[in-house]
């Protein structure tokens, strides 16, 4: 059949756009992506489900997307196919689909497979793809067409959802090799020893575990003596220790002298999958809950079933109809024979067999997505075989009954099927604030569109985000466009939703203003008093924090999650039931330690580290404290008054304005050169002057064992690439400090950077060098007054320079023009070269300076989906903490985990118990000395210590005349004259912590309101 193509544009396979694909390349890397831009997938099935795959595919960057759906559209669609609008009634679903989709991605062309209405897709359609994906097909067109696609090699994954149930079939035929089963970066460590003998023992330092498993495989570099072993192929791992590993027999090589470096090598693995009329009859099953031990079994016959159903009777069973379950289940009890299954739950899944959930087909659409790219890209170990995945706790706590179900006519009848007409109203009429429109909030907003969330008389929606869009958000922000770039998220965000569903007209705000203390005059008592609930859609902890105080103060449900590559998670936080987001953190991440960074780096972290400090030192503090001494009338003074290097302060002054100050970029170019020379050459010949490669320590061993590496200082080469970068970098970095044009003449900066003549390196006796963090950081030189009087004399007065001004340079990790990246990854890989380590990439070298967070589409709709789910429960109140889920996913392994919230701590104290949810409320604003006295009359508790915020009020050291003019002043008089500031006109009440002791004399601490 002929098929209808949105762009005609040619792909370059090999050419990646890392501008737009740059967070989704530090999930699947470049091999990877290269795959998947050389291959064309096919989706049958344009509803939900298939949208929600096809949406996820073309923002990941295969090479094509055909679609087949020549059904027309009907109202109900609209409940959860977000490309579709009112006026594409009647309309073949393909071709509704196709403008739209292909807007996503412009380097995926998007094709529409034609047909007739009412026909199913046949084997001649499919010839030409390499991955068939069927949604919501019936079970006897999928046997057909696996049993074709398992025949020629093609994969093929069958997906569909039902209400609140899911399932997916997976095929990549015998023998799929899975290049990658984790996508986690090989583990390395350095070596300690290395035995000789049949069963070696490798031994790592005690510094970090080595993390192997048994049957990993390593290979070794850097080994002195066991040469052998450098470069070897790769061994298989048993491990002994947390810190030791067998790798078999080295009683054929040389001694283990000193050194070396194990690096975990990625091995290959063969999986065998059977066609779908085997795996039906002798299924494997992934566990989606392990809490639901019996639901795969069950619904393996249930969604079978459901298909002899329909085929029997032409149509699903009806929502909510006794009469059509009991025949189902009956159909479902015959194929599971001597099976035993959970009747209830088919029971239910022919209740919704005719529901169409967004959040659902966001869980599957990614799940399937995900696999889809790990059929065409050999990334990451796919799903064996059969996944079934179900939310019943979703259910509302009073079940719809079969006419609160029937069909209204409406968008929202897909939804209506599973929850009724009367949660419908519910969903309508919530009011959601949402913090964030970027990935996850892009997601968020699309399903609660289509779920109709906020589009009754007193539902609303509020998002605020104060970015703007960038063109790296478009790969995985799919409410965003390249004419958006440069506009508020938030804005363009709401308006995209309301474009899918115009029902949301009137009823969203969009916000440009952050979330903190800065603004709580905007998120004031009332605007949290007007909300049913929070969303987070943040990617920073700690905005996530202040939000949950906020929940935890106004006594809102929080919907909390995050992503972070193939990996996400969702939590669900209750008032009154669980602990807040607050209740529990994650360590603090390790820091290594600035003596290892300064001197003694051993891994490229360490050295990109040191880059990015030496990126602030020489582009951003120098220009900073020149315009301060330009502007701040008493600069030196406080200079000279707080700084912890005086001398050091004013020469860095003088240099910037008087001494070095360029005025042609020739002389930038000379200035990078010598700064080359400090940081490359001379500063690592005084080291090894201090610290030759023969010393030793107090105990005779040398004292340039691993994990420390022996230095080499480096010659200039102004042939060396790097070499050249870094000049390039550095010279057009100080310019931009000046205002000064840089130049693109590669061969100026070799000629000149080449030309510089400088003075032999002279060594300086009786340098002392920082060995560790715990040792007294060198001692700067203390200058004489006299010193400072005449650095302070030769820089020029303020006034003589009126309106000059240096830039300083803020930090862009994404504007590749901008040399900022390019000096961090030149100055970092010479600083490798100096110690012997292997260099980063450029993409690799920018995600660990800018710390950025790796993305994927697809887990992001999985997560979202998820939330959702749990959107359900908060609406309709749930009261069971058993019935709220909190989740973790990793789609690269696959896994899912569920568990329940961990219920709010509880405090006694004699008869009273209360938990972070609770605080004692007092009105008209009282004294100090009367809250004191409510306690200690109606507790019988103690007060020790009053404070607000950072703010202490009182306490038993405020001494006798202070706490009896304290005692006396309203707890508002308080805070403004301890604070001194007063309370903005709008404060409607202030949070207060006390400390308290009970007769006994234990510590309570409590808070008042």
């Amino acid at each position: 059949m002929a098929a209808t193509e949105s762009s005609k544009m040619e792909i370059d396979e090999q050419k990646i756009d890392e501008g737009l694909y740059s967070r989704q390349l530090y999930v699947l890397g470049h091999e990877a992506m290269k795959r998947m831009a050389a291959s064309n997938v096919l989706i049958v099935g344009m509803q939900g489900l298939g949208v929600e795959i096809a949406k996820n595919l073309c923002l990941a960057g295969v090479k094509s997307v055909t679609i087949y759906d020549p059904d027309c559209v009907q109202l109900h669609d609209l409940n959860s196919q977000f490309f579709l609008r009112p006026d594409d009634v009647g309309k073949p679903r393909a071709d509704a689909t196709l403008a739209r989709l292909a807007e996503l991605n412009a380097y995926v062309p998007v094709h529409v497979l034609h047909g007739t209405e009412g026909q199913q897709i046949t084997i001649e359609q499919i010839k030409g793809f390499q991955v068939v994906v069927l949604t919501n097909a019936p079970l006897s067109l999928q046997l057909q067409i696996n049993a074709w696609t398992h025949a020629n090699g093609v994969h093929f994954i069958a997906a569909e959802t039902r209400g609140l149930f899911g399932s997916v079939f997976n095929d990549f035929g015998p023998r799929f090799t899975c290049v990658d089963p984790t996508g986690e970066q090989p583990l390395t460590g350095m070596i300690a020893e290395i035995d000789k003998g049949e069963k070696a023992i490798v031994t790592c330092l005690d510094e970090t575990r080595h993390g192997l498993e048994d049957g990993d495989f390593v290979t070794f570099t850097e080994i002195q003596g066991m040469t052998e072993l450098n470069g070897c192929e790769p061994m298989k791992v048993i491990v002994k220790g947390p810190y030791t590993f067998e790798i078999g027999d080295t009683s054929n090589f040389g001694s283990y002298v000193r050194g070396g470096i194990f690096t975990q090598v990625k091995m290959p693995k063969i999986i065998d999958f059977k066609p779908l009329s085997e795996s039906l009859k002798d299924p494997e099953y992934f566990m989606t809950d392990f809490g639901k031990w019996d639901r795969p079994a069950s619904l393996h016959a249930g969604f079978q079933a459901l298909s002899q159903f329909v085929e029997q009777n032409g149509r699903l069973p009806k929502p909510r109809n006794a009469e059509d379950a009991a025949k189902v289940v009956a159909l479902a009890k015959n194929l599971a024979g001597e099976t035993e299954i959970n009747e209830k739950v088919v029971e239910e899944l022919s209740f919704q067999a005719q529901g169409d959930l967004a959040p659902m087909n966001a869980v599957l659409g990614g799940f399937v997505a995900q696999e889809t790219l790990k059929a065409v890209s050999a990334k990451f170990h796919p799903m064996v075989q059969h996944m079934y995945f179900d939310s019943l706790e979703s259910l509302p706590t009073e079940l719809p009954t079969e006419a609160d179900v029937a069909p209204t006519g409406s968008r929202y009848d897909g939804q209506i099927a599973v929850f009724g007409k009367n949660f419908q109203e519910k969903i309508a009429n919530h009011r959601q604030f949402l913090v964030g429109a970027g990935a996850i909030g892009c997601e968020m907003l699309k399903n609660w569109a289509m779920m109709g969330v906020g589009v009754g008389k007193k539902g609303h929606l509020h998002v605020t985000d104060l970015d703007t869009i960038e063109k790296s958000n478009l790969n995985r922000q799919f409410l965003f466009r390249a004419k958006d770039l440069g506009h508020f998220k938030s804005e363009v965000a709401v308006a995209a939703v309301t474009e899918m569903n115009p029902d949301l007209k009137g009823h969203t705000d969009a916000y440009q203003e952050s979330v903190g203390p800065t603004t709580e005059s905007k998120y004031n008592s009332d605007f949290f008093a007007s909300l049913d609930g929070v969303t987070n859609a943040l990617d920073n902890v700690e905005a996530r924090m202040y939000m949950d105080q906020r929940c935890v103060l106004y006594q809102k449900p929080l919907l909390e999650s995050g992503t972070l590559g193939t990996k996400g998670n969702t939590q669900v936080v209750v008032p009154h039931l669980t602990e807040s987001y607050g209740s529990s953190r994650d360590p603090p991440e390790k820091e290594s330690p600035s003596c290892t960074i300064k001197n003694f780096p051993n891994m490229i972290q360490h050295t990109i580290q040191w880059a990015k400090e030496r990126f602030e030192e020489y582009f951003v503090k120098p220009a900073t404290n020149v315009n301060g001494y330009l502007s701040e009338p008493n600069f030196v003074e406080n200079a000279l008054k707080y700084s912890s290097n005086q001398k050091a302060m004013l020469d860095q002054l003088n240099k910037f304005l008087v001494s070095e100050k360029p005025l042609t970029f020739e002389e930038c170019i000379v200035w990078a050169r010598l700064q080359f020379e400090n940081d490359y050459s001379t500063e690592i010949r005084q080291l090894l002057y201090s610290l030759p490669k023969d010393a030793v320590n107090d105990n005779g061993i040398p004292f340039w064992s691993p994990p420390k590496r022996a230095p080499d200082a480096l010659d200039f080469d102004p042939k060396n690439p790097i070499h050249l970068d870094y000049i390039i970098a550095g010279a057009n970095l100080h310019a931009f400090n000046y205002g000064i044009h840089g130049s693109t003449d590669l061969d100026l900066y070799a000629k000149i950077a080449g030309g510089v003549k400088l003075p032999p390196f002279v060594p300086k006796s009786n340098v002392k060098v920082q060995l560790t963090d715990n040792d007294p950081p060198p001692a700067a030189d203390e200058p004489d007054e006299g010193d400072l009087t005449g650095l302070i004399a030769s820089l020029p007065a303020p006034s003589s320079m009126a309106g000059f001004r240096l830039n300083p340079v803020e930090f862009e990790k994404d504007d590749d023009t901008n040399h900022h990246i390019d000096f961090i990854t030149a100055a970092s890989n010479l600083r490798a070269m100096n110690y012997g380590i292997e260099p980063a990439d450029r993409h690799n070298t920018k995600q660990i300076a800018g710390k950025i967070i790796p993305a994927i589409a697809t887990t992001t709709a999985l997560v979202t989906g998820l939330v959702c789910l749990e959107l359900y429960k908060i609406i309709d109140n749930k009261k069971d903490l058993e019935k709220y889920k909190n989740g973790f996913v990793n789609l690269a392994l696959p896994f899912f985990g569920f568990s329940d919230p961990i219920a709010a701590p509880k405090q006694k104290l004699g008869d009273s118990t209360w938990t972070l949810w609770d605080r004692f409320e007092f009105k008209n604003n009282p004294t100090l000395a009367e809250i004191v006295e409510w306690f200690k009359k109606e507790h019988k508790l103690d007060v020790n210590m009053v404070s607000q915020g950072v703010i202490m009020l009182w306490s038993p050291f405020s001494g006798k005349a202070k706490t009896q003019e304290r005692m006396k002043m309203k707890i508002s008089e308080l805070v403004e004259m301890i604070g001194k500031k007063k309370l903005s006109p709008d404060t409607k009440h202030l949070v207060v912590e006390m400390l308290v002791c009970d007769e006994e004399g234990e510590d309570v601490e409590v808070s008042i309101d």
